[in-house]
């Protein structure tokens, strides 16, 4: 895991962040000591977020399909 100082860190930040988003996390460390993670945030998403498809389908053909499958 490479650590950085804090100069470092504000001279390179778009290196040390892209960094941070391939490794997982990323030091950066004070002149006092101190020392602070640096993590990528999680990206929430729902499993019913999917993508949208391009149909050349109107609603009542959808419709029509739909109540045909219930018939049987």
């Amino acid at each position: 895991m490479q650590v950085y100082t804090y100069s470092e860190a504000r001279q390179k930040l778009a290196i040390i962040l892209e960094q941070a988003e391939n490794t997982g996390k990323v030091l950066i460390r004070r002149k006092d000591g101190r020392t602070f993670a640096l993590v990528p945030e999680k990206i929430a998403s729902s499993p019913l977020d999917v993508p949208s498809i391009k149909a050349n389908i109107t609603t009542q053909e959808i419709v029509d399909i739909i109540r045909e499958g219930r018939e049987r």
